[in-house]
């Protein structure tokens, strides 16, 4: 069950912040502190970069800036991703609303992600880094190669004291291949760069009970508890950002299922990396035991489905319990339009619970669906798969 303190912090160690011996499961944490040589993903929300005023506050970039850096040179490959151009642009501009267009947001982000790099760059040169512009679209982490080539380049930046700043492509993005929100961007980049520690920065302290000045949630330990972390959200978003609690949690159950660990905690507050690798108790963590897929599933976790099948209860069980692949006797029904080789969600009870890179087209699945591995060459004069979806090509969620 999830674990909420009820009464004031207790001391590192003595209550709140350790939850049992498996606390800090995937690693990350040895004796309270962050160990070196981890990647450490950072999200940074619009409202932590952003003055009352609504322009870039430099003073603090610069801030995190020295944070950021100082992990770095304590052996961690830190990766940035940055909401805020929008914001910046907006500011520049002397916009106090959001532009409701997207030509207009496009081009109000190209302005701002200049100057958003601009601080970051400053910030990082003062210790000897560079910061590295990485503009991403949904299409970058669907196609297999590309999500390979943006790995790479991440790795490649940390050899050459560089500190890559992600984005999404603000600029061309539209509706079809956008993430949403920066917290699923960020999400994705640390399954695509297999991190160990995923830190959301945003205006809050954490996942609170009851009213924003309610009590924080030290630990949600266990996947489980996601579903009542999910009770407590308090819906709102900045008017700055396009994310909201709901979108954080959901970021962090998605990197949670490949067992990496999870922050939220204030932007704001001095210090607040420093703090956190050095195992002091801020914000909400986010322990979550979970299966730790790595290379080609995580990719198929993170691509977007072109298609779903949906699937009986027994296949179900099949699939998520004992590891079998999907056959076609199995499939209760096929939605959408996708070919052989595409990543599909599989399905049951109208939940999703597994993707999977299929071996036939959606055509092929509605003739063959029902059917036994027997039965499929005479319906489709071939049989080239026993399997519609193979287990090694399968990720459950």
């Amino acid at each position: 069950m999830i674990y909420f303190p009820e009464t004031k912090r207790t001391a590192r160690g003595a209550g709140g912040w350790f939850h049992g011996p498996d606390s800090f499961e995937s690693g990350c944490r040895e004796n309270g502190k962050i160990p070196n040589r981890r990647k450490i993903v950072v999200k940074i929300g619009t409202a932590v970069l952003t003055n009352a005023a609504r322009m870039i506050d430099r003073d603090h970039i610069l801030s995190l800036g020295t944070q950021v850096a100082e992990l770095a040179d304590s052996g961690h490959q830190m990766i940035l991703v940055s909401s805020g151009a929008i914001g910046s642009g907006m500011g520049e501009l002397g916009m106090t609303r959001r532009p409701a267009t997207l030509p207009q947001l496009q081009a109000v982000a190209s302005i701002g992600q200049a100057k958003l790099m601009a601080a970051y760059d400053e910030a990082f040169q003062k210790h000897g880094y560079h910061a590295a512009q990485i503009l991403l679209t949904r299409q970058d982490v669907d196609d297999r190669e590309r999500f390979l080539n943006a790995a790479g380049t991440m790795h490649a930046l940390s050899k050459m004291k560089a500190i890559p700043v992600v984005n999404e492509n603000d600029t061309i993005a539209v509706d079809e291949i956008k993430f949403g929100d920066n917290d699923a961007l960020a999400s994705l980049v640390a399954l695509m760069v297999k991190a160990d520690l995923f830190i959301i920065l945003s205006c809050i302290d954490g996942l609170c009970r009851g009213a924003p000045d309610g009590r924080l949630c030290d630990v949600v330990p266990e996947i489980g508890s996601i579903e009542q972390a999910k009770a407590l959200i308090l819906e709102g978003k900045s008017e700055m950002g396009t994310g909201g609690m709901s979108s954080k949690i959901a970021a962090i159950e998605r990197v949670g299922r490949a067992g990496i660990a999870s922050f939220i905690a204030n932007g704001k507050t001095p210090g607040i990396l420093a703090r956190i690798a050095a195992g002091e108790k801020v914000g909400t963590r986010f322990n979550l035991k979970a299966q730790t897929s790595r290379g080609r599933k995580l990719w198929i976790g993170s691509a977007k489905p072109r298609g779903a099948i949906a699937v009986d209860a027994g296949a179900e069980e099949a699939l998520k319990r004992r590891g079998r692949s999907l056959l076609a006797t199995g499939i209760t029904a096929v939605v959408g339009e996708f070919a052989r080789g595409d990543v599909v969600s599989l399905a049951a009870g109208g939940r999703e619970f597994a993707r999977g890179i299929s071996n036939y087209s959606s055509n092929d699945c509605r003739l063959i669906m029902g059917l036994r591995a027997g039965e499929i060459e005479k319906r489709l004069g071939a049989k080239p798969y026993d399997e519609v979806v193979h287990c090694d090509n399968m990720m459950i969620l």
